[in-house]
């Protein structure tokens, strides 16, 4: 919250590197075009709610897990360094019935914008199955 305070615009773009994998994926899966977007909507979101939004980031709803009960579908980046995968989706399958975990290798946060190309055709195949 101290580095949304001292410099929202500075914030959001150290946030989107990490978001992007920017130094792994710039030129191949992501463009500084497309970061720049990403950038342009975040500043234009109000400060007030960027800053309140953080502490909701804490927020654990895995009592509420188990009460899921329609088929669920995980799609989670193993290089996810925003909720990194074993903390996280890894740990879904065993607290939400009839769920399917998917990694997709190398996927940053921003898994539909840098390996679309991977998840689009696991969403259809989910969607057809059910």
């Amino acid at each position: 919250m101290k580095a949304i305070v001292k410099d929202r615009p500075a914030y959001f773009s150290a946030f989107f590197k990490e978001f992007f994998n920017v130094d792994v994926l710039l030129g191949d899966r992501i463009s500084n075009d497309a970061i720049q977007a990403s950038w342009n909507v975040a500043v234009g979101a109000s400060a007030k709610g960027t800053l309140d939004c953080v502490p909701s980031w804490l927020t654990d709803f895995r009592d509420d897990l188990p009460r899921i009960d329609v088929p669920t579908l995980i799609i989670h980046g193993d290089s996810d360094r925003i909720l990194p995968l074993e903390s996280t989706a890894a740990r879904l399958p065993k607290l939400i019935k009839n769920s399917q975990l998917v990694v997709i290798p190398g996927g940053p946060h921003a898994i539909n914008w840098t390996h679309a190309d991977q998840v689009n055709p696991v969403l259809l195949d989910f969607l057809q199955q059910k």
